[in-house]
């Protein structure tokens, strides 16, 4: 069984699997630990990763990349709209108006189950969706072993995660076998990337008074130039003098080049004085959102790649007072801590204990009628950095179904333009003949994922002894156990929506499940998830075949120049001239029609192409290859042949001499024997000698 964890980021992505009991970041095809978040289309299949980004400048309008920001959001959205401007590619509606996995914690449900389709369709089990910085701060936290107990003063880290796109900063608290994450502040829109643009737009500016190049007409050389500046960008990081920008052909045949430096007397810091700037402003509101002091922090971690620009990190270090730590690796720490927490939540791997308790960034409300129907009651039941998984339990007195309705309280905090979560309605509520309200008891759930659900309701049936041991009626749900009222206590409370003239007669209590129907905002159907489940498949399935055509076809073309070479080399004396000639000429025919007519064919014509030439290059490949090996074999056998006579021949010398030696002593004691035996004879003189002393000439 896999365990992995996938950094999913803007530009680039990292997977992490837990092997041989750590955590190790896998490679891809070419050996790299980062690939790439770039897919690219083709007439027949798809490219991903590596190759893919190879085709951003040679086929930018079929090459998808930086399409993070459009999980969950319409085609109309501002977000998507912006976006659009700064894409190779063109985004079109589809006819349900959408365009179309770890997360940045200011992800809202919208996103997040978005996120999760996007699993679905990949195939993957996805155990649980995890912010950012909470992911790092488990990678963290669960390798100390010096972190104070339970009932001690937790230690307080601030994690820093500026990527491409975003930044994110979150206070957390750490006790032995312990996470809780205080509070969450970000930027959505303050990355790398903003770094790369000022220089773009400086270049831009540069090389069209100084070349008189429209570079923002061209989507190619935009594309180039976003490429060097991006290289620039990380040149200045390690370097304090003026790096130079050089670009051949750039447009209209000419060379360009230019020079940036990052002090304040070049122009890269003064060109990104606001976006510095900004920095400071999530990491204000964490630290007040936590309400810790600054001497309380007891170190400040920064991950993602941006935070290696020498001016960011300096501004972190300068708001906190303290030089920030780098002991976590600022590109995988996120991957690492999914992996650690798919971990943590596989019955296949024992984990070290440690609990995480996340927030909820936004805070979010319910609303529903009231009795009468005629005003809505609303409430926030998670508030700002709520803990996180969470439930509430709510108590309604309804004798008919019922609508709930989720909303985040706050949009004008949203980095998303839809406020309202979805709505849940409540069915099956039965009428009472006398006209009295049932209690109804809906659960309100916050996943480990950050996605919100109705998780549950029922009915609170009151009826005597005698009928509870009976059967509630045709019109009742099918009975579930009672809901634990203290668990909605613990988790904030349960709130209760009651009639000023509810009855409080005392009788047996028994929980009847409810059906609930629930209709998401911007939720994917079902029918249209599994429709792209199946799209996805058959895409699979067609790029495994695309992948064994190609390789079929680039196998004709390797054996043409095998061939070609070794007949005229080492192979050219182990065929008739006749022989040669035939192949030869198949050979070039090959060779023409594979750049013709065989250049676009089925995987099946490819390898009867392959079966003709190895029916002719077989034979005398086995030919050469005999010659070859037979004199090393000859040669080997002879040796072994002499040695094994060697052995023989000292073997049969050695025999010989004992031989001889047993012959030698035989003869003697049959000598000895025989006049001696006669004297023996007389029994009535001494003998010669006795039985016993037979037994040590015998032996």
């Amino acid at each position: 069984m896999a365990v992995v964890g996938f950094d999913v980021g803007f530009q680039s992505c990292f997977t992490a699997v837990v092997k041989n009991g750590g955590i190790e970041t896998v490679t891809n095809e070419f050996t790299d630990r980062c690939t790439p978040a770039v897919v690219s289309f083709g007439p027949k299949n798809r490219t991903i990763g590596n190759a893919a980004r190879n085709q951003i400048i040679t086929n930018p309008g079929s090459t998808v990349c930086n399409f993070k920001r459009l999980h969950g959001r319409l085609f109309q959205d501002p977000v998507v709209q912006a976006e659009r401007t700064n894409l190779p590619y063109d985004l079109v509606p589809l006819q349900d108006d959408r365009v179309g996995a770890k997360i940045p914690s200011f992800f809202t449900d919208s996103e997040r189950r978005s996120v999760l389709d996007a699993a679905k369709i990949a195939g993957l089990n996805c155990l649980r969706l995890m912010n950012d910085t909470t992911a790092v701060a488990l990678n963290y936290g669960i390798y100390k072993q010096d972190l104070p107990g339970s009932e001690e003063k937790p230690r307080i880290v601030f994690f820093v995660d500026m990527g491409h796109s975003a930044f994110q900063v979150s206070a957390c608290a750490f006790n032995k076998g312990k996470l809780k994450v205080l509070s969450t502040a970000f930027d959505p829109y303050l990355g790398g990337r903003d770094f790369d643009q000022r220089l773009v737009d400086y270049f831009c500016s540069e090389f069209k008074t100084k070349y008189k190049l429209d570079v923002k007409s061209r989507v190619r050389a935009l594309l180039r130039l976003q490429q060097e500046c991006e290289k620039l960008k990380k040149l200045m990081s390690s370097n304090s003098t003026d790096i130079p920008l050089n670009i051949e052909c750039f447009m209209d045949d000419k060379d360009v080049s230019g020079k940036m430096s990052r002090y304040w007397s070049g122009k890269f810091e003064e060109l990104c004085a606001d976006l510095i700037e900004r920095v400071t402003v999530p990491l204000v509101a964490a630290l007040e959102q936590a309400q810790v002091q600054l001497q309380d922090i007891s170190a400040v971690e920064i991950v993602g790649g941006a935070t290696r620009i020498p001016v960011v990190k300096t501004q972190i270090s300068r708001f906190f007072r303290r030089d920030v730590s780098t002991t976590l690796n600022a590109d995988e720490a996120v991957a690492r801590g999914c992996a650690l927490q798919c971990a943590m939540l596989s019955p296949a791997f024992k984990v070290r204990d440690f609990s995480i308790t996340d927030v909820i960034p936004f805070p979010i409300s319910l609303c529903w009628s009231s009795e009468s129907d005629e005003a809505k009651a609303c409430h926030e039941i998670f508030g700002k950095n709520h803990p996180s998984p969470s439930s509430k339990l709510i108590t309604f007195h309804r004798n008919k179904p019922f609508v709930l309705e989720a909303f985040y309280s706050d949009p004008g905090s949203l980095p998303f333009p839809e406020a309202k979560i979805g709505e849940y309605k409540v069915e099956n509520v039965p009428p009472q003949d006398s006209g009295d309200k049932w209690k109804v008891k809906v659960k309100i759930e916050m996943d480990g994922s950050g996605v919100m659900s109705v998780s549950s309701a029922s009915v609170v049936m009151r009826v005597s002894a005698t009928d509870a041991e009976g059967d509630l009626g045709e019109n009742t749900a099918e009975e579930i156990s009672a809901v634990n009222d203290a668990e909605g206590q613990q988790n904030g409370g349960e709130f209760t929506s009651q009639p000023p003239n509810a009855k409080k007669a005392k009788m047996k209590v028994r929980h009847v499940g409810l059906p609930i129907e629930q209709k998401l905002t911007l939720q994917l159907p079902k029918d249209h998830l599994n429709t792209l489940i199946e799209l996805e498949k058959r895409m699979i399935q067609q790029d495994q075949q695309e992948k064994e055509r190609n390789n079929a076809k680039n196998a004709v073309e390797e054996n043409v120049y095998f061939y070609r070479h070794k007949l005229d080399g080492p192979y050219q004396s182990f065929l008739s001239s006749s022989e040669k000639q035939k192949f030869f000429e198949l050979l070039d025919l090959t060779e023409s029609w594979l750049y013709d007519e065989g250049a676009d064919q089925d995987k099946q014509t490819y390898l009867h192409k392959l079966q003709e030439i190895h029916k002719l290059g077989m034979p005398v490949k086995d030919r050469y290859q005999e010659s070859v090996k037979r004199p090393k074999l000859f040669q080997e056998l002879s040796a072994r042949l002499h040695k094994y006579s060697t052995i023989m021949e000292e073997y049969e010398s050695r025999v010989r001499q004992i031989f001889s030696s047993v012959i030698s002593r035989t003869a003697r004691i049959l000598y000895f024997l025989c006049p001696n035996r006669s004297r023996n004879a007389l029994v009535y003189t001494d003998l010669i000698f006795v039985s016993d002393s037979l037994w040590p000439v015998e032996h």
